[in-house]
């Protein structure tokens, strides 16, 4: 990476233009001035936490200092060209049934629905972002030409994925859109359990611009939405869900009293419902407990006890490969952290294994990378290689 095109640059340049020193910016972030002259100098990786509390303090997107998207590798994939038609069907969602746009039966479109969120969780990006604004044109118009439940639920799920991929692929202005748009839907499927599934989401946006007060209100709201129901198992694991986004959103707030007890509420779902990973395509249930208590320990920065519960975590072959791939991340970091860095180099080339796209796009890879490259004295040609992968 250039010297003039990483994150700690793009940082000093916004504090420059705020007016603010080093150590003025140092004192409203919360991380020491030694730390951050390091990485606007190039000589450390800045963390996805780091980024957020700067871009927090300087009134910017987390994304003008990340560089997100990154369309050279976007472009290199073939991925740039997909995010066009996701958005053209994003912004055309409220022009009725399309005449121009056959459409399959109901039983299909739902299952085509779902197909999309199975490939995304397969971390198959490429194959649902093709299929996805052609199945959105679909829903929409067999929505307004038929109204459903099934088919409106069908179509927020739908808007669910187109969230989920433009956020891997790091294109936050969409993704916000997305949700809106499955909220649009979940109204008129009459679903609050979607609806609060939405709210989670809504709650990790603001996690990672690093407004932890907005982000658990958020959550707050899901589980208000779930109330309104009964207490079936469904609502029982996105409520679950809730909890665990609440607890990554108190670490990074460093509010440990906070983490624990989304963690206790959370397991004791987990114990009553068991593995649930089939309700709206969450992963809830002990394993995403044990992920999630991992990410929680890494953003509070206590990288030895995330290694150690890493090391502990059984994921089954059946857990979907989009949070195996994220649990190696966290785990990747926390090892570099902490010195281990043939440990944090094989972590980071097993999420790439696992889910190639989303590990390229993921700012926790690249600021882990980053810092490996910044704490050896000579690149190996391992790291080196994923480096220039990842577009370092």
């Amino acid at each position: 990476m250039s010297r003039d095109d990483h994150p700690g640059a793009r940082i000093a340049k916004y504090r420059k233009l705020a007016g603010l020193t080093q150590r003025g910016l140092s004192l409203k972030i919360g991380y020491s001035y030694s730390l951050l002259h390091q990485v606007e100098g190039g000589y450390k990786a800045a963390s996805p936490d780091f980024s957020a509390a700067c871009a927090r303090a300087l009134h910017v997107d987390v994304t003008a200092l990340t560089g997100q998207p990154y369309m050279t590798e976007l472009q290199q994939d073939r991925l740039a060209e997909l995010i066009r038609p996701i958005r053209e069907s994003l912004d055309l969602y409220d022009l009725g049934a399309d005449p121009n746009v056959a459409t399959r039966e109901a039983p299909q479109l739902v299952d085509a629905a779902a197909v999309l969120c199975q490939q995304v969780r397969a971390a198959h990006l490429n194959k649902a972002a093709q299929a996805l604004p052609r199945l959105i044109a679909e829903l929409s118009t067999a929505a307004y030409r038929t109204p459903s439940t099934e088919l409106w639920g069908a179509l927020g799920s739908a808007y669910r994925t187109a969230h989920d991929i433009t956020v891997k692929l790091g294109f936050y202005d969409l993704s916000t859109i997305a949700l809106d748009r499955m909220e649009w839907a979940a109204q008129r499927s009459s679903d609050p359990v979607l609806s609060a599934v939405r709210q989670y989401m809504r709650g990790l946006v603001y996690h990672r611009e690093g407004e932890h007060t907005i982000g658990l209100r958020l959550v707050d709201a899901g589980h208000h939405l779930l109330r309104q129901g009964d207490a079936s198992p469904e609502c029982l694991a996105v409520a679950g869900q809730l909890h665990l986004g609440a607890t990554v959103i108190a670490a990074r707030a460093r509010d440990g009293d906070l983490v624990e007890t989304h963690l206790t509420e959370a397991r004791d779902i987990a114990e009553r419902i068991g593995e649930m990973g089939h309700v709206h395509w969450l992963s809830f249930g002990p394993t995403n407990l044990a992920a999630h208590e991992i990410s929680a320990l890494t953003e509070m920065r206590k990288y030895g006890k995330a290694v150690e519960k890493a090391r502990k975590i059984k994921m089954p072959a059946s857990w979907p490969t989009s949070r195996r791939a994220h649990v190696y991340i966290d785990r990747g970091r926390s090892e570099m952290e902490t010195g281990r860095s043939e440990a944090a180099l094989k972590s980071i080339a097993k999420a790439r294994e696992l889910a190639p796209q989303q590990t390229r796009y993921h700012p926790g890879a690249r600021a882990t990378i980053e810092g490996l490259v910044h704490q050896q004295r000579r690149t190996s040609d391992a790291l080196g290689y994923i480096s220039s992968w990842l577009g370092l």
